[in-house]
C-alpha cells in the first residue's frame, strides 16, 4: 500500500518521498523562502518603518518572471502620518494589523477611506496618497505589492515634503518654470513650499498650530488626535458586501471563502470579482489555518503566489526539482556542465522551510506544496497571472484531482488494483484542510 501512494503522487510530480532525491533544504539553500532579515530598510525613525523585499529575480532564475515585482512593508506607531508622496509604481495595499486613514488625490477632489484589517486597494501608479494610523494605542501595518512601470524591479519615490536625503520634487524645477507656475515670485515660493525660512511670530504661531515642528530627514510623522479627528472627517469606510469597485477599498472577507472547514478558511478576490485587479492579473488572498491543521497538498496551474506570514507560526513544503536552489553560473560554451544540470533538473526534491512573521514564500505554477499550522497561521497572498488559473487539490474528499483519473489509467500505471487505490484515496474525508497528524494505524 505504502509504494502505491508513492507512485500515486509521483505521477503528478508530488513525490514528497521519492527514492530520486528526498532531501531537506536549509533556508538559506531553499529559493522559494526569503526570511525577515531579507528585507532592506528604506527608512525608520521612532514614528515607524518601510522596509522592501530582496529582488526576488536576484535570488533564483526561477524567479525571473517576477523581476518587475517588489514587496513594500509599513509600519506605523499610533497616531503617526505618512507624509504625502507618489510613486512610479502600481500598488496594491493591504491593511495587516490596525486602523488607517488613506487619503488619495485627484486632479479634481480627494477621497478619504477609513482601512482596516484585510482592507485592500489599488493605487494606480502617479496617484499622490497620504496614509495615517488612526489608532491612539495600536500599530498600523500594510504590505504593499508594488510593480513599476518604468525600469523592472526599481522603485522610485517622488516626495511633495522632501528631506535632506530627497528634496521636494517641486525643487527640480527652475526658478523661471515655478515663478511662472505659480504667478508670485522664487522668494516666496521658496518660503512656502519648499523649506521654512524666518517668519515674523505671528506666521510662526500659526504654523505651530497648524503643523507641528517636523524634522527635514522625517518621512514618518507624529501627529495631534486632533489632526486625526480632522483627516478621518468625511471618510468612507470600505464595503463589506461588495469587491466590485473601480477606485474604493474591498475587504479580502467581504465575501464567503472559497474553502472552508472546522480546520482552516480560504478567501480570495480573483480579477473576475474585481475590476482593480483585472488590468494588473493578479488576484489577492487570505488564508487562516488552526493550530495543528494542514493546508492539504495542492498546486496552481498559471498563478506564481508571493505569499507574506501576517500571524502565527508553521511549515511549508514544497515539491520542485533540484538545481532550482542554484544561480546560473555556467559558461554558455560549457556543454558538459549543462548536460550535467539538464540530468540533476529531472530529479525531485522536497523544499522545506518553517515560517515566522514576516517571512515571505513564493509558490510557482506547477509546484506542489502543502502548508502546515504549528499556531493559528493567518498569510496573505498575491497570485501574479490570475487569468485562467486553477488550483488543483491533491488530497481530500471533494476537488481531488487525482481522483479523476480513469480505472484502466490507473490499472496501467500502478501496482494496486483500482479498488484499492480508490479506497486509499476515500481515506481522507476532509476537504482542502485537514487535521495536520495522520492516521496511526497498526
Amino acid at each position: 500500500m505504502a509504494a502505491t501512494i508513492i507512485k500515486l503522487f509521483m505521477l503528478l510530480g508530488v513525490a514528497l518521498l521519492a527514492s530520486v532525491c528526498v532531501s531537506s533544504t536549509s533556508d538559506h539553500e531553499n529559493p522559494f523562502i526569503f526570511k525577515s532579515n531579507r528585507f532592506q530598510s528604506l527608512y525608520e525613525n521612532e514614528n515607524g518603518r518601510i522596509r522592501l523585499l530582496q529582488r526576488f529575480d536576484k535570488r533564483s532564475k526561477i524567479f525571473e518572471n517576477l523581476q518587475n515585482y517588489r514587496i513594500l512593508e509599513y509600519k506605523f506607531k499610533p497616531r503617526t502620518l505618512l507624509l504625502p508622496q507618489y510613486n512610479e509604481a502600481d500598488f496594491i495595499l493591504v491593511v495587516l494589523n490596525g486602523k488607517a486613514i488613506l487619503t488619495v488625490l485627484n486632479s479634481n477632489d480627494r477621497n478619504s477611506f477609513n482601512l482596516e484589517v484585510g482592507d485592500t486597494i489599488k493605487l494606480p501608479a502617479g496617484t499622490i496618497a497620504y496614509l495615517a494610523n488612526r489608532d491612539d494605542n495600536e500599530d498600523l501595518r500594510v504590505l504593499d505589492l508594488d510593480i513599476p512601470v518604468n525600469r523592472p524591479g526599481q522603485l522610485q519615490s517622488f516626495l511633495l515634503s522632501g528631506t535632506q536625503n530627497q528634496p521636494s520634487f517641486l525643487s527640480g524645477f527652475s526658478k523661471n518654470i515655478l515663478e511662472a507656475s505659480f504667478n508670485t515670485n522664487y522668494e516666496e515660493i521658496e518660503e512656502v513650499l519648499l523649506e521654512e525660512q524666518e517668519q515674523d511670530p505671528q506666521h510662526r504661531r500659526i504654523l505651530t498650530d497648524r503643523r507641528q515642528e517636523i524634522n527635514k530627514e522625517d518621512v514618518i510623522v507624529k501627529v495631534s488626535k486632533e489632526q486625526i479627528e480632522e483627516l478621518g472627517r468625511n471618510a468612507k469606510t470600505s464595503s463589506k458586501k461588495s469587491v466590485s469597485s473601480k477606485s474604493e477599498p474591498f475587504n479580502l472577507r467581504s465575501r464567503s471563502p472559497i474553502y472552508s472547514n472546522k480546520f482552516g478558511k480560504f478567501f480570495e478576490i480573483t480579477p473576475e470579482k474585481n475590476p482593480q485587479l483585472q488590468d494588473l492579473n493578479i488576484f489577492v488572498n487570505s488564508v487562516e489555518i488552526k493550530e495543528g491543521s494542514l493546508l492539504l497538498p495542492n498546486y496552481n496551474s498559471r498563478a506564481i503566489v508571493i505569499v507574506t506570514v501576517n500571524e502565527g507560526k508553521g511549515d511549508i513544503e514544497l515539491v520542485g526539482q533540484r538545481n532550482e536552489n542554484q544561480e546560473e553560473k555556467r559558461e554558455e560554451n560549457d556543454k558538459e556542465e549543462e548536460q550535467k544540470e539538464e540530468e540533476i533538473s529531472k530529479q525531485v526534491q522536497r523544499y522545506r522551510a518553517r515560517l515566522s512573521p514576516g517571512d515571505v514564500f513564493v509558490i510557482p505554477a506547477g509546484h506542489p506544496y502543502a502548508i502546515n499550522a504549528s499556531s493559528e497561521l493567518n498569510l496573505i497572498g498575491f497570485g501574479i497571472n490570475a487569468e485562467n488559473n486553477q488550483r488543483n487539490f491533491l488530497a481530500g474528499e471533494e476537488d481531488n484531482v487525482i481522483s479523476q483519473i480513469q480505472r484502466p489509467v490507473k490499472e496501467i500505471v500502478f501496482p494496486g488494483s483500482s479498488k484499492e487505490i480508490d479506497r486509499l484515496l476515500k481515506n481522507q474525508k476532509e476537504s482542502y484542510f485537514a487535521n495536520a497528524q495522520p492516521l496511526q494505524r497498526e
